[in-house]
């Protein structure tokens, strides 16, 4: 259960560490206090959306800090565990929002996504705003409460797991048989493309050798020219060559090197520089004598960077990439043969899992038909206990005709009510009084929740639109839930509140510049008075005090 709350910087409550208890406790104050502050404290520490407007002004962040005692809620224990945030029996849930509208959040010091707090939140706190009578006119939420109160959710799991892989092996049967109106022609359009850049000897492919040499045959005459000459000048000719002219340095440098030693190892390197030369001369005569001029050679090597260019163009990719382009035609022709075996397979797959599915959603249909008798039977007793004597409550679960599979299975459940006897039920949403819809959205909020395992659960003004003994009935449904766990209840009725096992008080202080909300535990003849305040408004008598009393020892009477 919650067992402290910690506020710091928020909306109109400066700080703000409350002590929280088992049973019911109700929050009460004038109007404008700040009760619904410390819901929306709560609700952004379990992970509803941050705004820059929460935070206080002139401060640059608000914090919350939630303590939970989990010591009998082992589902959040081993929660925690499985991702390594688990604590002992404590856990620390804190939301820092920034004036920039950024948060953060934290479970037991340790940072996580909203989504993992929300999941972890679910486990620990159930809030039923003031408008819950809206959400209830939904028929997906109508559903959702009916398998809660039959705990169907082991079930309900398993028929979506069921459905969703169906859905994706029909999804995928759907698009390859769709694709495989024009697969013949597209497989015979691959193969032909194939066929076409297999001419082109893929197995020794090397569009850059074959560019190189269709250069050096194209330009072979100036090759020859100019390595002709090149030889004659490095070697061979007879006016000047390289050559005659460093053995003729060699020679003058040697002479004078008999009185200078130290040029000798200048004759040294020209020495080598000659046999260097001597040795590019012979390498390039090789060379020269080795080419012939191959116009046969020239022809092929034409036609094949033709065909390669042209192919090239026609499925606009650079030359180069042609193997690759073969490779990946082949995948799609293979994708394209193996998909009529996949259409088979999954053709197969879907009907077993449609099968399997129709088995699971029948057995569905028949859980949740006799829980909805039960349902029905005991939100008809809570809403004559309510002041409607003649009211009868349904709850319709009908299989639809259709056989396809649906998610959450394929029932259509619908909350009916007859106010008055010889009248038909109708559905929630045509309830025509919006006291009567009240009554009836707490029932079953109540019913739904009696068996719920959730340790905490916040009701807030859900008695609204009620009054007198009926308001005094619901204060003691709401008490009988806080015996076996923690009920937090915001009212402004004294009946509700005389019922609380504790009373927490809620009044802000106008006196500073900027207002501040605080929160206090009441002791008992504070309890008193605070009632006596919501029976008697601005003139407190005795009478009324007496009253208020009398109400306390009434509502503490009860278990």
């Amino acid at each position: 259960m919650l067992v402290n709350l910690n506020i710091i910087d928020l909306a109109v409550v400066k700080a703000l560490d409350l002590d929280l208890l088992k049973g019911m406790s109700v929050l009460t104050g004038e109007t404008g206090a700040g009760k619904s502050i410390l819901l929306t404290a709560l609700g952004l520490a379990l992970g509803d959306r941050a705004d820059s407007g929460f935070v206080r002004p002139h401060c640059k962040r608000a914090e919350i800090n939630l303590e939970f005692d989990l010591t009998d809620v082992g589902s959040a224990q081993d929660w925690l565990k499985n991702n390594e945030l688990d604590d002992g029996a404590h856990c620390l849930i804190r939301r820092v929002v920034s004036d920039d509208g950024r948060s953060k959040a934290y479970i037991n010091n340790s940072p996580v996504t909203l989504q993992t707090l929300q999941e972890l939140s679910e486990m620990l706190v159930q809030i039923h705003g003031q408008h819950a009578h809206l959400t209830l006119l939904n028929s997906d939420e109508q559903r959702r409460l009916l398998d809660a109160f039959g705990k169907n959710q082991a079930l309900l799991d398993k028929v979506n797991d069921c459905y969703r892989q169906w859905h994706k092996a029909n999804k995928e049967l759907e698009d390859q048989t769709k694709a495989s109106t024009d697969r013949l022609q597209r497989e015979e359009f691959l193969r032909y493309q194939i066929e076409e850049l297999r001419h082109l000897d893929l197995e020794n492919y090397n569009y850059i050798a074959l560019s190189e040499e269709h250069g050096k045959l194209a330009n072979l005459e100036n090759i020859l020219v100019i390595g002709q000459r090149q030889v004659d000048a490095l070697y061979e000719s007879d006016q000047m060559s390289v050559n005659q002219m460093l053995t003729h340095s060699v020679s003058e440098i040697t002479q004078i090197a008999r009185y200078a030693p130290e040029l000798n190892d200048i004759s040294t390197l020209l020495s080598e520089a000659q046999i260097q030369v001597e040795e590019a001369a012979l390498q390039l005569r090789r060379f020269i004598k080795a080419q012939e001029a191959d116009p046969h050679r020239m022809e092929v090597l034409e036609n094949q960077i033709a065909m390669i260019q042209k192919l090239s163009r026609k499925h606009h990719v650079a030359p180069e990439a042609l193997p690759e382009l073969v490779e990946s035609l082949e995948r799609e022709l293979d994708s394209l043969t193996y998909s009529s075996e996949r259409i088979a397979d999954l053709t197969v797959q879907t009907e077993e899992l449609s099968k399997q599915y129709q088995s699971l959603a029948a057995e569905l249909t028949l859980v949740r038909q006799r829980q909805a008798s039960k349902l029905q039977e005991q939100i008809s007793a809570m809403i004559k206990e309510l002041g409607m004597p003649q009211g009868e409550f349904r709850v319709e679960c009908t299989a639809s005709a259709d056989g396809a599979p649906k998610l959450n299975g394929k029932d259509k459940v619908e909350f009916l009510v007859c106010a008055n006897p010889g009248l038909p039920a109708k559905p929630l949403a045509k309830v025509a009084s919006g006291g009567e819809l009240s009554r009836i959205s707490l029932a079953i909020q109540v019913t739904t929740s009696s068996d719920n395992t959730t340790p905490t659960m916040i009701f807030d003004e859900v008695d609204s639109g009620i009054g007198g003994g009926i308001a005094e009935i619901v204060g003691q449904k709401l008490r009988s839930l806080g015996l076996g766990r923690q009920v937090l209840c915001v009212t402004h009725l004294p009946q509700v509140a005389a019922q609380a096992h504790h009373h927490l008080y809620v009044e802000k202080n106008s006196q500073t510049d900027i207002t501040s909300s605080t929160v206090r535990l009441l002791e008992d003849e504070e309890r008193v008075a605070e009632i006596a305040r919501m029976l008697g408004g601005v003139t407190i008598t005795e009478n009324t005090r007496a009253h208020a009393r009398e109400m306390l020892t009434t509502g503490t009477k009860q278990p």
